[in-house]
């Protein structure tokens, strides 16, 4: 072996040979013929090339050809850990790329980058080197400052940050131990030290109200005021009631009694729906509507409102605060379908049989005019509780919220028998006081009014999309492709240890089958559990411009066209939609549409998961605060989760906490990754999903969004093998 300055000198010498373009991936042995190396000294020769690949400045095949680290490079994104560590997804590859925290190359989460990979023979799992960063995710962070005497560092939010920012002196603005600030990276550095930069801008301290929610605001990026010319043209060129000469032309359907049915603390109200029934002898026709704000007339392709609405994509729910993808003056204005006043409406109108199929349908820009506005829980207590008081307040639209009950019924039974899988996962409501914070946080169930409305802007949804795949305009689509195979056999696997099984056809499996086991486990200990496991084996739904179905809802053809106050991809097919009743797209328009609408499909994809991450967060942050209150105190739980560190535990309340475990004193527990389950090594006790466990609150972090438990007493579910 070589000493180490000669090992360098050596290394130093290869590289510039590896640099030249002309340069070809060789063999060892044909290396050392161009470099005139002796045999006896190719250990030596081999010896530095291994070195090179070790720091990612060589590659080598799997034949064991040596050459610059593009040639045999990936490029994928790079997932951070708390520790340092890291994945890389790289497209195509069903599995990740390993990272270990001293080969990340400065990469940090969400970076897209170029990795070289190790030959996985000596190694369980594939590992790799990063070796360039092609893009940056994070030019910006947010984080907790430290103040040290000379200098400063800022501690990311983000558990997949890995690594502080190195503040230097004169670059804090003044910022003191405790503040949340913005920090601006201005050297990422190469993963040996850490990366350096400024802070631009101080949220406030640690614990001032509001901070914590402003915090994952700009840690996601997420828009807040809208800029000058968006807000110049809302007060320009939006009225406040609806012109008569705007209403001309449209199809009038102020008389029709119609009603919206939204939660009691909705604003923007975006969806109308009526419906009548017919009986002639043995024939029953039901006509619903579903009428939409007609958005798309005052936000115009091109103009300064549509443009900050494509780049926001979608608007976010946070706990304490809606970020709106339009300005208020439109969605709590004239796009709001107020009850009593006129409003323009794109109107899906279908009639259906007396067993709920489509006969007909006609998409038609309307004026409306809603009669009264309900809320679900109003409805609910007409057609599920049949309150006689309610029903009386209301007694002119009662027969008519039973119809809509009759129809919803026909509707959902159709798309459950072709297979629709339904999840039923209770949301969070959390009730904030006015400083923010968490008061109470309860299960927000879903009932038979909230499932009427679903149904119905399910079935206008398909129809407009069915409508348009066949008459083969440029449209956007809202897919969701099948499952992975393996994930699904991996699925069954697991179900067969509860007593259930799926079936597949030719190595895949119909959504039917999901269904009729969702059905199977209703009611049952391990429901939640099972349910969740369904949805993480499915793939995540997208927009795209090739209808290729949608799995989950077992549907040849689905869009979303029923929120265009709070979703581009709805904006977007409302103008191609009122283009082609006007009568129909020109060629330019065509090749207009097709070269836009693939980058409005990706980007509405992209900021639509961007703001489901940011919901979640913000919900976890406050049940984190909420349960800080109840530390020391003991609730009931069912088991949701089982991993080798511990098991999660989702109270009634939807507050999920882990039990570590390290902290299991009783015994040694050991994860059994087939079953998913600890079992005690000594007691054989198990902890199961679905498992009726009792905990206690021990801690909380507020950095980390979690809450910590400890399992208390005898375990009601102990099991002997």
């Amino acid at each position: 072996m070589m000493d180490q300055k000669t090992l360098e000198e050596k290394k130093k010498r290869m590289e510039e040979l590896l640099e030249d373009p002309a340069y070809a991936p060789m063999k060892l042995k044909e290396l050392a013929i161009l470099l005139s190396v002796p045999k006896e000294r190719r250990g030596e020769l081999k010896e530095v090339m291994d070195a090179l690949v070790e720091e990612g400045k060589a590659g080598i095949s799997k034949k064991g050809k040596y050459g610059r680290p593009e040639a045999f490079s990936l490029t994928g994104v790079f997932s951070g850990t708390a520790k340092g560590f890291g994945f890389v997804t790289v497209e195509g590859r069903t599995e990740d790329i390993f990272i270990p925290s001293d080969r990340t190359g400065g990469a940090l989460n969400g970076d897209t980058v170029r990795i070289v990979t190790e030959d996985g023979k000596k190694k369980k799992r594939t590992e790799g080197t990063v070796i360039k960063v092609l893009k940056r995710a994070n030019e910006e962070l947010v984080g907790c400052f430290q103040k040290n005497r000379n200098f400063g560092f800022v501690i990311p939010d983000s558990q997949k940050i890995g690594c502080d920012v190195f503040i230097p002196q004169g670059k804090d603005m003044g910022a003191v131990t405790g503040h949340k600030v913005v920090v601006r990276i201005t050297d990422f550095k190469d993963g040996k030290q850490n990366p350096e930069g400024r802070i631009v801008e101080i949220l406030g301290h640690v614990n001032d109200p509001g901070v914590d929610i402003l915090s994952l605001v700009r840690a996601y990026s997420l828009p807040e005021g809208f800029p000058e010319e968006v807000m110049a043209q809302t007060e320009r060129e939006i009225p406040d009631q609806v012109p008569e000469e705007d209403k001309e032309g449209r199809l009038d359907l102020r008389e029709i009694q119609m009603v919206t049915i939204d939660g009691e603390d909705a604003k923007d109200l975006d969806d109308a729906v009526s419906l009548t029934k017919e009986t002639e002898g043995d024939r029953i026709l039901y006509r619903l509507g579903v009428h939409i704000a007609d958005v798309s007339h005052y936000v115009t392709e091109g103009s300064p409102l549509d443009q900050e609405a494509l780049r926001r994509g979608t608007s976010v729910y946070l706990v304490d605060r809606v970020i709106p993808m339009i300005p208020h003056r439109l969605s709590n204005g004239i796009c709001s379908l107020n009850e009593g006043e006129d409003r323009l409406a794109l109107s899906c109108l279908m009639e259906f049989d007396g067993t709920g199929r489509l006969l007909s349908h006609r998409i038609a820009e309307t004026v409306i005019r809603v009669d009264r506005r309900m809320s679900y829980t109003e409805v609910n207590q007409i057609i599920s509780d049949r309150d006689e008081e309610t029903m009386e307040k209301y007694g002119e639209l009662t027969p008519m919220f039973f119809l809509m009950k009759e129809l919803a019924d026909l509707l959902r039974r159709n798309r459950m028998k072709r297979g629709a899988v339904d999840f039923d996962f209770p949301e969070s409501k959390i009730i904030l006081d006015e400083k923010g914070n968490p008061l109470e946080i309860r299960p927000y169930e879903r009932n038979e009014a909230t499932r009427l409305i679903e149904d119905f802007m399910l079935a206008a949804n398909e129809t407009v999309a069915e409508d348009y795949f066949w008459q083969q305009t440029p449209f956007l689509y809202r897919t969701h492709d099948v499952p992975d195979p393996e994930k699904m056999k991996s699925l069954a696997v697991f179900i067969n240890n509860f007593g259930y099984s799926v079936r597949f056809r030719n190595g895949e499996i119909h959504p039917r089958e999901l269904q009729k086991l969702l059905e199977r486990i209703e009611g049952t200990p391990e429901e939640a559990l099972l349910s969740r496991l369904v949805l993480r084996s499915m793939k995540q739904a997208k927009y795209t411009v090739i209808n290729t179905g949608h799995f989950g809802l077992a549907a040849k053809y689905y869009t979303h066209f029923t929120s265009p106050i709070r979703r581009y991809p709805d904006l977007q097919i409302h103008r191609i939609i009122k283009e082609n009743l006007k009568g129909g797209l020109s060629p330019q328009r065509t090749a207009h549409y097709e070269r836009l609408l693939p980058q409005v499909a990706v980007q509405s994809s992209a900021l639509e998961r961007r703001a489901d991450e940011a919901e979640r967060e913000t919900e976890k942050l406050k049940k984190c605060q909420y349960m800080s209150r109840f530390i020391g105190e003991e609730f009931e739980g069912v088991i949701c989760a089982v991993t080798g560190w511990g098991f999660y535990v989702e109270l009634p309340n939807t507050v999920e906490g882990l039990v570590r475990a390290a902290d299991l004193k009783d015994d040694y527990y050991i994860f059994d990754e087939n079953s998913l389950e600890l079992r005690g090594e000594m007691t054989r006790r198990r902890f199961r999903l679905g498992q009726k466990v009792r905990v206690q609150v021990t801690g909380t972090d507020k950095l980390s969004r979690t809450v910590d438990f400890a399992w208390v007493g005898e375990n009601p579910a102990k099991q002997e093998e």
